[in-house]
């Protein structure tokens, strides 16, 4: 286990809200050893006393359940480096040293390539490991490059290409509902499924994110990573094992078989839009073009939609509805496989009768199945709901995320050539989007979505 970690864009977010947490986590279930130490660096001019008062504060506000010894123990592993990433010279501290490190690229995408190359010319020490979060480049050709880039430093097994849905266990129980239970397997294909959406609606809005989001927007943010990995749980075929190779090989399948949208098909099978002015549970949301940050000239999406079709012998004939918005009306987060009708009633019956609907919770965690059963009235039909509460995890996502990375256990991490086919899925939307072949539509904050629906 590689006790040394180096966190670059110390000072961010994602540092605060969830790398300290995930750290302080790791901590309080004994997953860290007193040898742990943590390397923050950033371009504030702080020492390292202002660094640990920071994260103090951070760990009191975004992971106060944690015991405070917890909490305490990440604050005095600390010390922090004023450091530029593309600048060798100021990197080079920061990784120094004999014992191998764990070098966690909080920062954005554009950034990515300059930092590998400055973690290159400083010297990282062997068996070294570098993380990147996602989305991994700013589109196919990008992540091309990067890979070439990282092949250059350190080996495959030695890159961390993470998303932290993978870790989620609810994202996970994706694989367990569907592989520790034989009822499951045989109906798991077209025959059997009409539908399978995979939805992350939000009722938060930008929350202070212009400076990343409005480069990205919703397609690029959700879609082209998060909302495809669980695509890739859902579809693939049964892995052998859950290793790093046999996991990810079936991964890959599922994309490489998504069937490539022309731009015929991007015009009817996708949508997407950016939310206006409203109100969502009794506060007032400004439209997206009056967040402070935001350029409107960049016509950047907060809600996107994509069907899918898969060219395999299992998936011809269903439908994948990808899903993805901020400031809608409720939060809905969830995978929802909708299964055929039945092919014929006994005569007599009266009713609606609905189709199979098994739903998986992504957040708050759950499992339910629609089912059809005997209503109270003679030969009726009423519908009936099963439904089950998930055991909370030990670990936060991010904490397991760590983790992985610190053990180098890369199974749930993305390899190269998974990245790169995650951008060939969503290219041909981003062309058409960026020659307005589908209409930038808009929808009120605290409302459901843009009006227009899919044919």
């Amino acid at each position: 286990m590689i006790s040394r970690l180096a966190i670059f864009g110390a000072t961010g977010d994602l540092t605060a809200r969830y790398l300290l947490p995930g750290l302080a986590a790791l901590h309080a279930a004994g997953h860290l050893g007193d040898g742990f130490f943590m390397a923050g660096a950033g371009r504030e001019r702080w020492d390292s006393g202002e660094f640990q008062r920071w994260a103090a504060e951070q760990l009191d506000r975004h992971a106060g359940h944690l015991p405070a010894s917890a909490r305490q123990a990440i604050v005095s592993a600390s010390r922090y480096y004023q450091a530029d990433v593309t600048d060798p010279a100021s990197v080079a501290p920061v990784v120094a040293g004999d014992e191998p490190v764990a070098a966690y690229l909080a920062l954005p995408p554009a950034v990515f390539a300059a930092a590998v190359t400055g973690l290159h010319e400083a010297g990282l020490p062997p068996d070294s490991r570098i993380v990147l979060e996602k989305p991994f480049g700013e589109d196919l050709h990008s992540a091309i490059e990067l890979n070439r880039l990282l092949a250059e430093v350190v080996p495959e097994q030695a890159v961390f290409r993470v998303d932290h849905f993978l870790a989620m266990t609810t994202v996970q129980n994706l694989l367990g509902t569907r592989l520790a239970n034989r009822v499951l397997e045989p109906i798991w294909n077209s025959a059997h499924i009409e539908e399978i959406e995979i939805v992350w609606d939000e009722t938060v809005a930008l929350e202070g994110r212009a400076g990343y989001y409005d480069h990205v927007g919703a397609l690029k943010d959700m879609v082209q990573n998060h909302l495809l990995q669980v695509l890739c749980l859902v579809a693939m075929e049964p892995p052998i094992t859950l290793g790093e190779r046999d996991l990810r090989d079936r991964k890959v399948d599922v994309l490489r078989s998504v069937r490539r949208l022309t731009d015929d098909a991007v015009v009817h099978r996708t949508r997407r839009a950016r939310y206006l002015a409203g109100g969502i549970d009794g506060r007032d949301v400004p439209a997206y073009v009056d967040e402070p940050g935001v350029d409107p000239a960049r016509r950047t999406e907060t809600f996107a939609e994509v069907e899918l079709e898969l060219d395999s012998w299992r998936w011809s004939g269903t439908t994948f509805r990808l899903r993805s918005g901020k400031a809608l009306a409720r939060d809905r987060k969830q995978v929802v496989v909708r299964f055929r009708p039945v092919p014929h009633l006994p005569f007599g019956h009266s009713g609606d009768v609905l189709p199979n609907v098994l739903r998986f919770g992504l957040e708050p965690e759950g499992l339910s199945l629609d089912l059809m059963g005997t209503g109270r009235g003679a030969r009726t039909l009423a519908p009936l709901e099963l439904t089950a509460q998930m055991a909370p995890a030990e670990l936060p996502p991010y904490g397991r995320l760590l983790l992985d990375v610190l053990n180098g256990n890369a199974a749930l991490s993305i390899r190269g050539d998974e990245a790169e086919e995650s951008w060939r899925v969503v290219t041909p939307v981003l062309s058409a989007w960026s020659r307005d072949l589908v209409p930038l539509e808009e929808y009120p904050s605290g409302s459901d979505g843009p009006i227009r629906r899919l044919a």
